[in-house]
């Protein structure tokens, strides 16, 4: 199902999204000194918004009219004859809509509220709510959320239960310093499935650094994507999730009202330990402790806990990598209730495909409650606090902006 990249056409590719005012705009394009200094003043201030080699010159070419929004585009030409569309940051790709007409209903969706509803609220057809955003599932999940900053070196990778018309997929998830960056359904959850849908983060990440490679990724155990991962970057640490044993004895030990306590303590309290040593000490105390005060399948979960000892202490060399899937699983949850609400996944395959990046997207530039942007130094969204950047004071077009050239930096070879 995840074959390489998301589709990627050559128009959408070589489409660059600069932010300005309409009002400006309409002034800007349809002078071509005013023109020329704006492209000029953007690329000063933001030359990843644009082609690599883009410094070395460029002409203006030509330029059409919108016909659903009656607004000029202009396309430039650089030295080596490509042509790129200037698109400003207040339409929609492809010219579908103003932004300020849908940002409001796209906000919405990240809640999960159904198309037939924000049809119902903000007229159009339900149809045209979900190509909308379903189109935003051609960008570059990587390439447009991580824009000045580095792709995290430590990950979380899990999958998703879903359904698509009726059948069960796997949504391969990618995580790093909060952000989702990777979305992609597969037909099953074996490592042969499952490599080629983790695949596409891989060959994203390194359109932005070529030889990108992870230094730890944490897992739920799961053999199969323990098998991608390691097969997709041979030299990546598995950190496995400690979070997961503990809700195995959780499930197994809250009725015991008078032991569950302590029980809880102790496994804490190891995992808290301040170094290797002081964790293989603790686990040693845990494991003496159960074989004293636990019987049956209480036990043995407590005591299969502290016979991965050795497997959680991995994690000790690793300071920045995850030990549990929290961070992941704050995501999921969202997920969760998003496909729920929209009834789960239909269509095609990568129709399937660009719903899900979408959702990752929408995800990472939506707008947090303002007290988790307090928290967070003011940043807004995932997206700015990784990049500790914002493009525009509107989520949305800030989205748009940093999926300039489609968020990728290899270009595509010109069609002809």
């Amino acid at each position: 199902m995840a074959e390489g990249l998301a589709t990627r056409s050559s128009r959408g590719h070589r489409t660059i999204c600069l932010p300005i005012a309409e009002e400006a705009y309409s002034h800007a394009v349809n002078d071509p000194a005013a023109f020329r200094r704006w492209i000029d003043d953007s690329f000063r201030e933001t030359p990843e918004l644009f082609p690599a080699d883009f410094a070395q010159g460029y002409e203006l070419k030509d330029s059409r009219r919108s016909v659903k929004q009656r607004v000029p585009i202009r396309r430039i030409l650089l030295k080596d004859q490509t042509a790129y569309s200037v698109r400003p940051s207040f339409l929609m790709p492809y010219m579908t809509a103003h932004v300020a007409d849908v940002e409001g209903p796209l906000f919405l969706r990240t809640f999960g509220v159904p198309f037939w509803a924000l049809a119902r609220v903000f007229g159009h057809n339900p149809m045209d709510w979900y190509r909308m955003e379903c189109g935003l599932g051609r960008f570059s999940v990587v390439g447009t959320t991580v824009r000045q900053a580095e792709v995290p070196d430590h990950l979380l990778a899990d999958e998703h239960h879903q359904t698509l018309d009726g059948t069960k997929v796997s949504i391969a998830t990618t995580v790093g310093d909060g952000c989702v960056l990777g979305a992609e359904p597969a037909v099953a959850a074996g490592a042969d499935d499952l490599t080629p849908a983790y695949a596409v983060f891989q060959k994203e990440a390194r359109d932005i650094t070529p030889d990108y490679a992870p230094k730890t990724v944490n897992t739920d155990g799961w053999k199969g994507t323990q098998a991608a991962w390691r097969t997709l970057f041979t030299k990546v640490v598995i950190l496995q999730c400690f979070l997961h044993a503990w809700l195995k004895i959780r499930d197994r030990a809250k009725h015991l009202k008078e032991q569950f306590p302590e029980i809880s303590r102790r496994v804490w309290e190891a995992y808290h330990a301040p170094n290797r040593r002081s964790f293989a000490q603790r686990v040693r105390s845990l494991r003496t402790w159960a074989r004293a005060h636990l019987t049956g399948v209480v036990q043995e979960k407590v005591l299969n806990l502290c016979a991965k000892r050795d497997r959680w202490s991995i994690a000790y060399h690793h300071p920045g990598g995850h030990r549990t899937s929290n961070m992941l699983d704050r995501q999921m949850r969202g997920m969760n209730q998003y496909f729920d609400h929209g009834q789960h996944l239909h269509g095609s395959h990568e129709a399937c495909r660009r719903h899900c990046r979408a959702w990752a997207l929408l995800w990472n530039f939506a707008p947090w409650h303002p007290a988790t942007s307090r928290a967070n130094h003011d940043w807004r969204c995932p997206a700015e606090r990784l990049n500790q950047h914002r493009y525009h004071e509107c989520w949305l077009q800030n989205l748009l902006i940093s999926g300039s050239l489609g968020g990728y930096r290899c270009p595509l070879p010109q069609k002809t």
